[in-house]
Parts: C-alpha cells; sequence; structure tokens
C-alpha cells in the first residue's frame, strides 16, 4: 500500500539542528579512522570486544522508557521521560549519563513503521541532544542492576518546530575499562506528537471497543423450572472479577467516548450468572457458581458505561464469518445458524443493557474479506462489514475515509491496519505499552496532517485484548480525545460519511493463507447440521420444545464462534459434548427391551412399554407394531399396527395390541417408534412371539367333538320319537282287544309281551350328562376363550417366557 507522501519545507530550527549534526559526524570523522586502525583485542580485552560487538545492534545496557508525559504536549506542558537503564555487559559502565534527543519530524506513515522496527538500534539516527541540565548522571551501573531515571523538560526547550511527530531518543553513554572514552552504550526511540494548537480540520476518529469472550456456556441445563445453565469452567467468572480483563475493559472503557462491540452471548452468559448456576469440573461433576455477586455487579457497570455511546451488537456468539463462507456453506443450514445468531442478537442486549443496539455490522477476523465473506455477511441481514485497509488496500499517497460501497448495497468500513495493530503483542512491560501508545498517536497524527480535508478514520483493535493491551488501549484514547487534531465519532457515523471517490471499492479475492489455517474446517460444520437434524427430531415430540430448542439453539452458535480459531482440539470436544447430550436426552424416551413371548392361543393382546425419562410430556409420537410373519401371526388383522402415544414426564405407558394367530411356532415382531411425519424415532425393539395350541389338527378335534355332540342329540331325539310311536300304537291296539273280550280278559303285566321294549330309553337330563361325557370336555372352558386384559406392564424388562394377555 503506499504511504503518505512527504510534506515539503521544514522550519529554521530542524534545518540548524541537522547542520550541526552533520558538522559533529565531520567532526568525528578522524577519530572514527583511528578506531579503525585499533589492533585486534587479545583474549584478556573479550569483554570490550564483547561491547564493540553489542555497539553494534542493541547495546550494552538496555533503556526502557516507562512512561512519557503528556503523551501530546501543548505549549507550555512540561515533558517528563521516565524509566530504568540496565547494565547487561560484564564490565562496570562509569561516567554514565541518560540523554534525551530530538530529531526531526517524521514525514510520513512508514517512516514511523521503520523507525518502531528499530526503536533500540545504535546504528540509527538519534537527533540532538537537549543537554544542559536535563541530563541524568550516574557514577557507575553495576552489571545485571537497574537504574530510574527520570527526566523533565519544558517542550519549549526541545526546540520543536511546525506541527508534526518527531523522534524523542533517550540514550545512555558512557564508558567501560575496556573502552575507557564517552560512547552511546544504549538508546530507546520513541514518538512525540506536536500540535499544539487546535487544527483547522480535525480528523474524526472512531475506536471500537470490543467486549467479546470464549464459549463458557453448554447446552445442558437443569430439570428444574429455572432450568439452571452449566458452565464448562469458571473462567468466565474470573474475566469479570475485579482486575479481570472483562472487568477492565468496562472500568477503562467508561467515560471514552467509544463503539461498544458487544457479543449477546456474553452478556446472556453473564446475565445467566446472577441466578442460580451449576459449574462442570474436569472430572465430569458440577458444583453451584458461588458469582452472582460479581455478575450483577459487572452487568451494572457495564449498564452504566454504554449510556450515551453506540452499541453495535454482533451476531450471536461472534461466529466465524470466514470459516463459514469457505467451509460451511455447502453444508446445509449452515447459513440458518447464522441468520438465526443475527436476528437473536437485538433482543439479548436490549433486554440485558436496556439499550437499542446495531445490528447492521458484521466483523471477520483481522478485518480480511473476500467476495465469499462479504457474500455470507449479507445473507444475514448485515450491510455493513468491518474490514481493514491491509485487506481492502488503497494505491493512494493519503489515506481515504473508511466507509466505501462494495456494490449490492453493501458498506465496507474500512478500519486503519496500523492505528488497529499498535497494541497488540505482549504490553505487560511499561516500557512496550508506552511505545505502543505513543506510535498510535504519532500514526493519528501523521494521518491528519496528510491533507487538508476532513476524513474519519476507523480503529478495530483485536477481538480479546489482555489487561495490559486494555490498558495501553485507554491510554492512547484518554490521550487522542484529549489532543488538538482528533475529534470523536461513532460507528454509524462513520459509515454515513460521504466516500473518498478514489478509495478502493474492489474486494479482494484472495484471503490470507496465515488465516485460512485457523478456519473451523468442514467436517464441525457437518457434526454442527448433524446435531441440528437430531433437534429438528426430537423437538417435534416435545410438550414444552423452547425448554430443549432454546440452549442447544444457542449452544450451535458457540460451536461456529470465531474464538475456537487456533484452538481445534477444544473446539472438536466442545462440539461432542453438545452432541453427546442430545444424544441422552432423545434416549430418554425409548421402548423396554421384551423378551420371548408366549402366546397359547389363537387370540391375545401383546403389551409394548414406552419409558419417558424426560421432565417434560412427549406426545406426537406412534407406536408401530410389526409382524414379520403375519401369516402366523398378525397384529390388528393386519402385519402391523400403529397406535398413538402420550407419555408424561417421568413416566411410562404401556401400549396393547391385538392379536390373532393361525399357525404354532415363533414369528418374529418389531415395535418402532414414530414421529407423526413418519420419521422414525430412537431404535426398535425386537422380539420373539412363539404360538402354542393353534394347529389344523386341534381345530379339527374341536370342530369334531362338537359334530358329535350334535348328532349324538338328534339320534336320542329321533330314537324317542320312534319309541313315543311304538307305545302309542300298542295302547290304541289294547284297548281294541278289551272292548271285545271284556275287561277280565286283559294282561296286567306288560313286561311279560314280547313286544315290550327290553332297554328303557333314558331320561333328557341322562342324555345330555352322557353327551357332556362323551364329549371329552367343559364346554364352559375352551382354551382359545379372550380372558379380560392384565395391568399395565411394568417398566422393567420382561422375563424369559413371557406369556401375553389372552
Amino acid at each position: 500500500m503506499a504511504e503518505a507522501a512527504d510534506f515539503q519545507g521544514t522550519s529554521a530550527s530542524p534545518a540548524r539542528r541537522w547542520l550541526r549534526r552533520t558538522g559533529a559526524l565531520l567532526t568525528g570523522a578522524p577519530l572514527l579512522a583511528g578506531l579503525l586502525q585499533l589492533p585486534a583485542a587479545t583474549p584478556a580485552d573479550a569483554a570490550g570486544q564483547e561491547s564493540l560487538q553489542a555497539a553494534a545492534g542493541a547495546g550494552s545496557v538496555s533503556v526502557a522508557v516507562d512512561s512519557l508525559t503528556p503523551s501530546a504536549p501543548s505549549d507550555g506542558d512540561t515533558v517528563t521521560v521516565s524509566g530504568t537503564v540496565t547494565n547487561n555487559g560484564k564490565q562496570t559502565v562509569t561516567g554514565a549519563h541518560v540523554d534525551l534527543q530530538v530529531g526531526p519530524p517524521l514525514e510520513t506513515r512508514s517512516s514511523i513503521d521503520t523507525l518502531a522496527k528499530k526503536s533500540n538500534d545504535l546504528q540509527g539516527p538519534s537527533g540532538e541532544k537537549v543537554g544542559g541540565k536535563y541530563t541524568e548522571k550516574y557514577s557507575a551501573l553495576t552489571p545485571g542492576v537497574a537504574e530510574p531515571f527520570s527526566i523533565s523538560v519544558p517542550a519549549d526547550k526541545l526546540d520543536l518546530g511546525r506541527d508534526g511527530v518527531y523522534q524523542l531518543a533517550v540514550s545512555l553513554s558512557g564508558e567501560t575499562s575496556a573502552q575507557p572514552w564517552d560512547q552511546v552504550l544504549g538508546v530507546q526511540r520513541t514518538f512525540l506528537p506536536w500540535q499544539p494548537e487546535e487544527a483547522d480540520t480535525k480528523t474524526k476518529t472512531t475506536f471500537l471497543w470490543p467486549l467479546v469472550s470464549s464459549a463458557h456456556m453448554a447446552a445442558e441445563t437443569g430439570s428444574n423450572e429455572q432450568q439452571t445453565p452449566v458452565f464448562r469452567d469458571d473462567e468466565l467468572a474470573e474475566e469479570i472479577s475485579p482486575g479481570g480483563r472483562l472487568d477492565q475493559m468496562v472500568s477503562l472503557g467508561k467515560g471514552l467516548d467509544v463503539t461498544w462491540v458487544v457479543d449477546p452471548d456474553l452478556l446472556a452468559s453473564v446475565d445467566a450468572m446472577t441466578r442460580s448456576y451449576q459449574v462442570r469440573a474436569a472430572d465430569g461433576s458440577t458444583t453451584s457458581g458461588k458469582n452472582q455477586e460479581v455478575a450483577k455487579h459487572w452487568l451494572a457497570e457495564l449498564q452504566q458505561a454504554v449510556t450515551g455511546n453506540e452499541v453495535a451488537a454482533l451476531p450471536f456468539g461472534d461466529p466465524d464469518l470466514a470459516s463459514l463462507a469457505h467451509n460451511g456453506t455447502n453444508v446445509t443450514g449452515s447459513l440458518g445458524h447464522l441468520k438465526e445468531a443475527t436476528d437473536v442478537a437485538d433482543e439479548t442486549v436490549n433486554t440485558i443493557l436496556h439499550v437499542k443496539p446495531s445490528t447492521d455490522f458484521v466483523w471477520p477476523v483481522d478485518g480480511a474479506i473476500d467476495p465469499s465473506i462479504v457474500k455470507v455477511a449479507t445473507s444475514a441481514g448485515a450491510d455493513k462489514v468491518i474490514t481493514r485497509s491491509d485487506s481492502l488496500q488503497d494505491n493512494l499517497s493519503y489515506t481515504p475515509s473508511a466507509a466505501r460501497p462494495i456494490g449490492g448495497g453493501t458498506t465496507a468500513v474500512v478500519a486503519d491496519s496500523r492505528m488497529s495493530t499498535a497494541f497488540q503483542g505482549d504490553l505487560s512491560r511499561a516500557s512496550a505499552s508506552t511505545l505502543a501508545v505513543q506510535r498510535f498517536l504519532a500514526q493519528s497524527l501523521t494521518l491528519g496532517l496528510q491533507t487538508g480535508k476532513q476524513r474519519s478514520v476507523v480503529v478495530a483493535p483485536q477481538r480479546m485484548p489482555s489487561v495490559s493491551q486494555a490498558q495501553a488501549m485507554a491510554e492512547a484514547l484518554e490521550a487522542l480525545q484529549g489532543g488538538n487534531w482528533s475529534e470523536s465519532q461513532d460507528l454509524t457515523a462513520a459509515t454515513k460519511d460521504k466516500p473518498d471517490p478514489a478509495a478502493n471499492t474492489r474486494v479482494p479475492s484472495a484471503y490470507p493463507s496465515s488465516l485460512r489455517k485457523q478456519e473451523l474446517p468442514r467436517a464441525a460444520f457437518e457434526q454442527i447440521a448433524q446435531t441440528k437434524g437430531k433437534l429438528d427430531k426430537f423437538k417435534v415430540i416435545l410438550t414444552r420444545q423452547s425448554r430443549v430448542v432454546t440452549p442447544f439453539g444457542r449452544a450451535m452458535n458457540r460451536e461456529m464462534s470465531t474464538s475456537w480459531r487456533g484452538r481445534g482440539i477444544a473446539a472438536v470436544g466442545y462440539r461432542d459434548g453438545i452432541e453427546s447430550y442430545l444424544n441422552g436426552l432423545i434416549d430418554g424416551v425409548k421402548l423396554i427391551q421384551k423378551s420371548e413371548t408366549k402366546l397359547s392361543g389363537r387370540s391375545a393382546t401383546i403389551p409394548v412399554t414406552v419409558q419417558n425419562n424426560l421432565v417434560q410430556g412427549v406426545e406426537h409420537l406412534r407406536l408401530r407394531l410389526t409382524s414379520k410373519n403375519p401369516t402366523r401371526l398378525k397384529i390388528g388383522g393386519d402385519a402391523y399396527e400403529e397406535q398413538r402415544v402420550t407419555v408424561n414426564g417421568g413416566h411410562a405407558q404401556s401400549v396393547k395390541f391385538p392379536t390373532s394367530a393361525n399357525a404354532n411356532g415363533r414369528a418374529e415382531v418389531v415395535a418402532q417408534l414414530y414421529t407423526e411425519d413418519g420419521q422414525r424415532y430412537g431404535a426398535p425393539v425386537t422380539f420373539d412371539v412363539k404360538v402354542t395350541e393353534v394347529t389344523p389338527t386341534v381345530m379339527l378335534v374341536i370342530g369334531g367333538g362338537v359334530l358329535l355332540l350334535v348328532l349324538a342329540g338328534f339320534r336320542m331325539y329321533t330314537h324317542r320319537k320312534r319309541a313315543a310311536a311304538r307305545e302309542a300304537a300298542e295302547d290304541d291296539t289294547t284297548e281294541a282287544d278289551g272292548e271285545n273280550d271284556g275287561p277280565h280278559d286283559r294282561e296286567d303285566a306288560p313286561q311279560n309281551r314280547e313286544d315290550a321294549p327290553q332297554n328303557p330309553e333314558p331320561s333328557g337330563a341322562r342324555l345330555k350328562e352322557e353327551a357332556a361325557a362323551g364329549s371329552g370336555a367343559d364346554a364352559s372352558e375352551q382354551p382359545s376363550d379372550l380372558a379380560p386384559d392384565t395391568a399395565a406392564e411394568s417398566a422393567d424388562p420382561s422375563g424369559t417366557g413371557e406369556r401375553v394377555d389372552r
């Protein structure tokens, strides 16, 4: 990227300093020539040789500038530079003194970068010494011992000229026994912005203040009505506790004119901590969380801090747009997760912070974009993409305003890469932090001096600054907002500024390979889709879907979080944990296993038990019982039958199916739960039904017995009718004889008559008894008769040889 053009012309004071430095260099040339002809050092002078070698680099004495106040001085101010000097060599340094040296203005932004890279190089330019009483002296510097220094000098003694950024070097000079002459043994360069008067045209600066953390909440919740949340660890409590990272972000950002960029997941997680919550330990056990008051205090402080400032809400969970664009768009449902994360952001922030957030922005990692990332961002409803100038580069001699159209109604908000990356790295040392602050201010002032036109600049620092980085950011912002060349502006206003027509609006086609290596793989999105598919099938049977859908939906948003970059193993563990927990819930509604069932008859009812171990009821389920051998055993008169199932939470329900058998033997039966839309639910239960006493022979014997009873009854009936007819005929004959012979001629003993029956017929009752005896069975107790149904089956697995209800 082209840098800003150099300024034309210099003031008289810098010119005089340059002449003096040139004269000093010419004067020292003979001395340098003499030094070059010195003989080689002997072994005894090894320490001196070491010092000579060190002089070619960072020096044998390290100089640390721990404080420079004010960071951007004005007329009448006194500049105080404090820090330490440490002798890293093996020889004592005598006659040591610390001096301040002011160099000429740095004309371009690239020259600031160059100087920052060589801030402690002895070979670089250091400028003219302020000298006089503005020097701190030491009689000796002992090896390994750090000595403090503090020099205060009025700004008018620094001989500063026109507005600009000046190099300010702090050097340590002295001599050793091996090098007994005064020389510079260590130096530290920094930057001194100089804008004593209000600028005619101020740069409008937008600073994003990010409140983002990693995923801490699991999908698991308690079985109580409040659904007590479960946290994977207690790290969030540490971050919001006094002195923690997020605690510092809130306390430092309070009072600064910034745009708060918030991940709604962070707010939701802290809000959950204000009530009862559980924390999972490394061994899998859970303990009650004890940081409710800490969470309440942090949220209260945040609510005050954002008052009067703009709040921009990222999609819930801060999804990794680049990973989604490159690896997830071909996985069904992945873009739907991003849309859900965007939709829920507004409600979450508004409910917890009581402010209306802007949800038009997305923020890809490090502001790196390509066409696919922009397409994914707009598909979620965002029309403003926060990118960075090292991604959307310009070939201009100045830095254009941040906002620019990139097509399709989308605006790219181009953050300045130099100012955005100024606070990266280890800033735990005061010297590193001070250098970062001064470099940031230097870049800001130089940018503002490039043209006479007002421009807007956006600063988008790293997502999760450390405590020391946040402290440096706050110090720089306080100095910037108290300076004379910049004015604050919120993010939405920056997007409405008139775009520079010369600025680049073409989205780069290439994406940095270093960032691509850290992306979530396609397998991650496939696993998320698999979890989503299981959830969709599961939720349709629930009577209270929100108890499951909401926590799992938010957990799947967290699975796509930018915070998983560079943490592949942890990301896999988080996804596996969510899917495993869902599998456990799904398995909570299942069929109880059955052993072989005996059917001793031609019809019976077979009970199948559905167990619900969830805390809520299930419905919209159908239980299908299927016979694999319907010619032998039919279910409800066909090969299968279905029945609706509704089971209360924590209960079991037995469903009875009528069956009819046509033949002896085993018939395999399969029980399977289905949702109402025909999707299989859970694992099937397969068991055998053993049919006995139902064969053609048995049916023939039974039919034959009935036929014999009928024939026997018919025979007795006809025999009795014939006997009665004979008796009637005989009586008629006897009466006729009596009329002819007289009463004294009739025989009185019919048993002596030749035609009298020898075996009188049995009575009707006797015939019934004999017929029953001859059938060999009690007609009131047939083995195929149905008996009343028994009580509901136990939820325990049935025993071997289970008999069904007949």
